[in-house]
């Protein structure tokens, strides 16, 4: 099996260090950055598989660079690191491209989980492992919004939407389950990777909802094409 490479952005030393002592104990080859700008570039260099990626930055914020990073390098697993607990603060980060965040102080040992469950789901990927078959669907239309899955392009209305890669696959998983109730855990597990052992707070799952319902619905307040279903998950209906 591959070694993974992990970037770990974090301008301050010692949980700096920290963090790349423990990834490197387990067995990753690790790079580090301690502002925005070393961040890009380190990415590009180092192509890393997942970037730990702290929001308070200098010279360019953690949102930024997650930001450029996502557009440059789509397939990159982006966790934030923030040690603000405001709900905005943490949809922002999603909304820029994150794939997850994790909300300081941490467990090393939560981190660490997160970490080699959304690195499974790579080696699976690389794997083509057939059992769920996301690859199937190019693009879809409905209500008025049209998605790409090929070439990542969106629009409502003929107007473009700015989606992240989280988003389509999202989505993706929604239209082949339209119709049906999907678990937040279901999500969890069959995009981000995880396990029912190691299974973290569905309130990911519903900051990126919250997005998404934010770029498609008409009214966010009444949402027509994801449905909330109480004390389950979510229904598509497109």
């Amino acid at each position: 099996m591959q070694q993974h490479r992990i970037l770990i952005v974090e301008d301050e030393e010692i949980i700096r260090l920290g963090l790349q002592d423990n990834f490197e104990l387990e067995n990753y080859e690790v790079e580090t950055a301690c502002d925005g700008e070393e961040a890009i570039a380190k990415t590009d260099s180092f192509q890393p598989h997942l970037i730990l990626l702290d929001v308070m930055l200098p010279k360019k914020s953690g949102f930024e660079v997650c930001r450029i990073i996502r557009k440059k390098h789509p397939e990159c697993i982006i966790i934030m690191l923030t040690a603000k607990t405001e709900e905005t603060s943490k949809v922002a980060g999603l909304d820029m491209g994150a794939d997850d965040y994790v909300t300081k102080p941490f467990s090393i040992l939560e981190l660490l989980a997160r970490v080699k469950a959304f690195l499974r789901r790579i080696d699976l990927q690389t794997q083509a492992n057939p059992t769920k078959q996301l690859a199937s669907v190019d693009a879809i239309d409905f209500a008025d919004i049209h998605l790409d899955f090929k070439k990542f392009i969106a629009t409502k209305g003929g107007v473009p939407l700015e989606l992240s890669t989280r988003e389509f696959q999202i989505l993706k998983y929604f239209w082949q389950r339209r119709g049906e109730v999907v678990l937040r855990e279901d999500l969890l597990q069959d995009l981000w990777g995880y396990t029912p052992e190691n299974m973290p707070s569905t309130r990911t799952i519903d900051n990126h909802i919250v997005n998404l319902r934010r770029k498609l619905e008409d009214d966010q307040a009444n949402p027509k094409i994801i449905l909330s279903i109480r004390g389950a998950g979510y229904k598509f209906d497109a």
